[in-house]
Order: structure tokens, then sequence, then C-alpha cells
């Protein structure tokens, strides 16, 4: 016989007895609100929750499911001794709104009560539980949102009263709101790691910044420095070869001999022991210029400094850029990304977009968020190195619970970014790319430019061979209006 919580069993019972049950349930009722509702965390809550079920009511079996994040799934997260810890082991779940007493209290708001476990069409004859014969399914409720259920079971039929029942319920409100207040506390938890992860990141990425910037600045003139030594070093060639095509009776008319000699005026003043260089060169023969490389490689020690140089002053650029003055504006961010798409030159059917209609536009700097997604678009496409079929889908839509932003992503299928490293990226000159280059500041320079704009760009999912989602979320220009 199934009833819900309106049409309770009412069994015949001594007026007398009836009330001291009354009693002792309001008792046990006390209790278990003044002992879950001070609990906050869910790994100490659940399975306490069940023990002073069974323990304050006499029940041999109690039961708490929490609904997963998809809303399809009831999930045993605490059980009744062994038999509980066996079913939470191996992941026990029912279907809400299945054909389950638990899946169809959760999905119709509503008690379930099976009076005789043997008459209840669905109830689920549950190996772990064999003694069980009458069940009470109570629905976990905060406002009109459900959190879950509890599974009451007794060894006995028709075990549930109408004061049963009116305790029970009001000790799962006292649950509902413990869990409520749980999950409450770990999302602040969760967003308090979440903001100190963010300061913690930009706190090095600003020191680094002012770091390089002092480097930078010392940087500087090397390009320039190695420019004219180079056309210096090619000047001297050029006389010293002319002069020394020139036979040695005309040197001395030579156009270009007045230049020579201010050269060798010059030497004394360098400090350096021409004479003693000479004759040790003359003892080593004419292979010690062979051996040293030539003048080819003097020139590649010249580029060498120079390439290492304008590595300093593009990686001072990348550090800089984002804290710089923003120009804020409305942007259209399919047009945006669709100009970033094509100004990376990718292979043809590579980069493939999904933007959805009537897609607001959202606040920033153009050209900073320009560089956010092509730096993303960037480290796909690197990611998807050798890859047989590299694939990189691009997406913009509303933010489905805040309307106030709108979310992009950038997905690959490539290799995916191992745990251990999910953290490590954000931090300033950490990279993956080994000896394929990279600065390690392409995400570091994205955090600063989103945070700066007031939205958030975080790894959506990275799983090993399955690829990686990045996604950015921005303010919706209307917010701002």
């Amino acid at each position: 016989m199934t009833s819900d919580a309106s049409r309770p069993y009412r069994p015949r019972q001594d007026p007398v007895l009836q009330a001291e049950r009354r009693a002792r349930l309001l008792q046990a009722t006390s209790e278990v609100g003044q002992k879950v509702t001070s609990i906050l965390s869910l790994d100490e809550l659940l399975p306490k929750t069940v023990d002073i079920i069974c323990d304050a009511y006499g029940f041999y079996y109690a039961g708490v499911f929490l609904v997963d994040e998809t809303g399809r799934w009831a999930i045993l997260r605490a059980g009744r001794d062994d038999a509980g810890a066996a079913m939470v082991a191996e992941g026990y779940k029912l279907e809400v709104g299945g054909d389950s007493m638990v899946g169809m209290a959760i999905s119709q708001h509503q008690a379930r009560i099976a009076l005789d476990v043997g008459e209840e069409r669905v109830h689920f004859k549950n190996p772990y539980l064999p003694h069980t014969r009458s069940e009470m399914v109570l629905p976990l409720l905060v406002g009109d949102k459900v959190l879950g259920a509890v599974t009451i079971q007794s060894a006995e039929e028709r075990a549930f009263g109408a004061d049963d029942i009116i305790s029970l319920q009001t000790m799962a409100n006292y649950l509902a709101i413990a869990i409520g207040n749980a999950h409450l506390l770990q999302e602040l938890e969760q967003a308090h790691a979440e903001l100190l992860r963010t300061k913690t990141f930009e706190a090095i990425a600003t020191a680094t910044g002012e770091a390089i910037h002092w480097v930078g600045n010392k940087a500087a003139p090397i390009p320039g420095g190695v420019r004219r030594v180079r056309e210096d070093l090619c000047l001297l060639l050029a006389v010293f070869h002319a002069l020394l095509a020139t036979p040695s009776d005309a040197q001395l008319r030579h156009p270009l001999w007045p230049a020579a000699q201010v050269i060798l005026e010059d030497i004394p003043a360098l400090n350096v022991d021409v004479q003693a260089l000479a004759d040790d060169l003359a003892a080593l023969g004419p292979e010690w210029l062979e051996d040293r490389g030539g003048l080819e490689s003097i020139l590649e020690d010249l580029n060498i400094v120079e390439m290492s140089a304008n590595t300093i002053l593009h990686i001072k650029e990348d550090l800089i850029g984002p804290v710089r003055r923003q120009h804020v504006t409305s942007v259209a961010l399919p047009d945006l990304l669709n100009q970033t798409i094509m100004g990376m030159g990718l292979p043809a059917g590579v980069v493939r977009t999904e933007f959805a209609a009537d897609l607001p536009p959202v606040r920033g700097d153009p050209r900073q968020l320009d560089q956010v997604f092509a730096n993303l678009i960037k480290n796909a496409w690197e990611a998807l190195h050798g890859s047989a079929q590299p694939r990189i889908v691009v997406t913009a839509q509303q933010h489905a619970q805040d309307p106030r932003f709108v979310l992009a992503q950038v997905r690959d299928n490539g290799p995916g970014i191992p745990t251990e490293l999910l953290e490590k990226i954000w931090v300033s000159f950490f990279t993956t790319k080994g000896d394929r280059g990279g600065t390690g500041l392409g995400l570091s320079a994205c955090m600063q430019i989103v945070n700066q704009s007031g939205g958030k760009i975080w790894i959506e999912s990275s799983q090993t061979g399955v690829g990686t989602t990045f996604a950015v979320l921005l303010r919706a220009a209307e917010e701002n209006r």
C-alpha cells in the first residue's frame, strides 16, 4: 500500500501511549534539528544525520540521496551501517522521476510512503536491505528547489503513523536547511579559493612585470647597438678587402688608406696589445680562424644577441601591455572573433565557429580582447601539432545562469593538459612548449586582461586524449549602460 503525506496510515493506539510516543518524537526531532543544523560539512553532516535518525527514531536504516549536477540522478551520499557504506562505495544511484520511491519523491516534491513493500509496485528490491518492510521517502526541499531525498526504512510493516510523518518531515526540513547551508559554505569556500588564486597569479604577474620592465629598459639599447656593430664590422671588412686587393706599392695612394690608418692609430687607446695577439696568431697558423668559425660565426653571434634582446622586449610588451589604460567600448564579439581567426592564417577548416543568435555586445578593449582570443586559439593550434584531424571550435553565447554575461569558449581536440599542470599554466613564464618556443606569458596576460575587464577566465575541462576547453566570461554591454 502506498500513500503520500496527506493520507498517512493511522493505527489505533491507546491515547496515553500515543501521547508518550508523540512526546518522544518531538524530542527526537528537536535533537536532530539541533545537531544537524550545527554541522556545515557535507562529509560530516550526512553520515551523522543517518545515524541520528536511526538512533533517535528506532529505525534500522536511513539514507540520504542528493541530486547530481545534471538533475537526472539521485546519488546516495550516506547510508546506515555496512549496507549503506557498501552502496555509497559502489556509487548507488536512482533516476529522478524513475520507477523508484526516491525518484518519484524528488520529481513530485512529495513524500512517498510504503507501509508494506511487498505490495509496493515501484519499490526496488534492494539486496543490501532485505529486511525492509516499510519505507518512507521525504524530499529535501529549500523553497522550490529540491536537493535530494532521505529514505527511512523499518523492518516492521506499517511502521509509520501520522505523528511519525509530521516529525520526520520536520526533521527532513531541518536537514534540507543544513544541506543548503553546507552548499552555500562550500560555494563560498570555492569562491574564496578562486579569488585567492586569481589574486596570487595577479601578484606574481605584477611582480614579474616590474622586474621585466627594469630588464627591458636595460635591454632596449641592445638591438640598436648590435645593428651598429654589424654595420661597422662590414665597413671595416670592406676597407681591408679593398686594401688587400690593391698592389702593395699602391696601397698608400688608395682612397681608403686614410680610414685604415685612423683605425690603426686608435688601437693604442683600446688597451689591447695587438702585437702580442698577432704573434700568438702567427704561432697558431692559419687554422685558428677556421676553428673560431670565422666571420660567419661573429655575425651569427651578433644575431643571437639581437634576437635575445628582442625576446626580452617582446616579453616586456606582453606583460606591460595588459595593464595599460583600457579603451573600453561596446564590442560585437562574433565580428571580433571572426577577424581574429582570419588574421591568424590557420589552414582552412581547422577552426569552426558557433555563435548564438541575438548575442549581446560585450564591454572591453577590442585590441586587448583580440590578444586574449588570439592567445587561446594559438595555444589550441600548437597543442594540435601532429594531429591527424586537428579541430578548434570557438563558441559564444549568453550565459545560461546570468544573462548579464556572455560566455565564449575555445575548444580543441588535442592531447589535453595534465591535471598537475592545470594551475601552473597561469603563472608567468611557465610553458609546456619546451623547445618549440613560447615565453609562458600568454595565459598570464589573458588573465590580467579579462579580470581587468570585470570578467573571468578558466579551464572548463581538460582530459588526456580528449582535448581542452578554455572559457572566457565577459560582461554584456547592457550591464553598464
